[in-house]
């Protein structure tokens, strides 16, 4: 069994620890549909993508402020 204190947070940004704001995640807490995530309409750049810690990757989402921070870098 893993360690939940070593899990990722599903609903936390694996790079700044913010609300995700994630409609799957949301979804999934909740049992409310929640429609397309925000996600559908980002970019998330490969420099980007390189950055979240490899224990996260496909198990929590990037905030929007991260996702935004990098497009307009």
């Amino acid at each position: 069994m893993p360690n939940e204190a070593s899990s990722p947070a599903p609903s936390r940004c694996p790079l700044c620890g913010a609300a995700n704001r994630c409609a799957m995640e949301l979804e999934r807490e909740t049992g409310l549909p929640q429609g397309p995530c925000w996600c559908t309409q980002a970019a998330f750049g490969a420099d980007l993508l390189a950055c979240v810690p490899p224990e996260a990757k496909d198990r929590a989402c990037i905030c929007q402020n991260c996702a935004r921070g990098a497009a307009a870098a």
